[in-house]
């Protein structure tokens, strides 16, 4: 293990932890897959050398090392056949949005991830744009875009 203590890594886990469980659950659908997602990212977190420049950067570091992953595990098919939304609306109940999550959650991943990054995760656009590395216009384009979405949706427009 690369890393100095396991102090240090118990608190980078609790630090971040939930947060990356949160956007691999939305990703992903399913507690056994977004659970193992977090795990795959902290061991390639205690297997590396990163030199973060701050605590921002260590951040972004595990938001976009998530991101990527469920999207690599969706790409390689390695998730379970079935992945129940109700599984994923658990963790965000707490919001009392339920109806407003489940639509979030059925949005392609160009919307969903920069709409739980910023109004779930209280991201502003600027911190949004570089986990994503997109640029700030292209996040509150996809914010736009993804709340017309959305709007459709809970009209009941489609």
């Amino acid at each position: 293990m690369s890393r100095s203590s396991h102090d240090e890594i118990n608190a980078v886990y609790d630090k971040y932890s939930d947060t990356m469980y949160r956007i691999a659950l939305s990703h992903l659908l399913n507690k056994e897959d977004a659970e193992d997602a977090v795990h795959d990212v902290f061991i390639k977190y205690m297997n590396g050398s990163f030199a973060f420049f701050s605590e921002e950067h260590e951040k972004a570091w595990f938001i976009r090392v998530t991101v990527n992953h469920c999207h690599d595990l969706m790409r390689r098919r390695k998730l379970r056949s079935h992945a129940p939304l109700e599984e994923a609306m658990e963790v965000f109940a707490e919001a009392g949005t339920s109806d407003t999550m489940r639509e979030i959650l059925t949005l392609e991943d160009i919307y969903k991830t920069p709409i739980i990054l910023h109004y779930f995760e209280g991201y502003s656009v600027e911190e949004t744009a570089r986990m994503l590395r997109i640029s700030v216009s292209a996040v509150k384009m996809r914010l736009s875009r993804g709340r017309d979405k959305l709007k459709d949706k809970l009209s009941g427009e489609i």
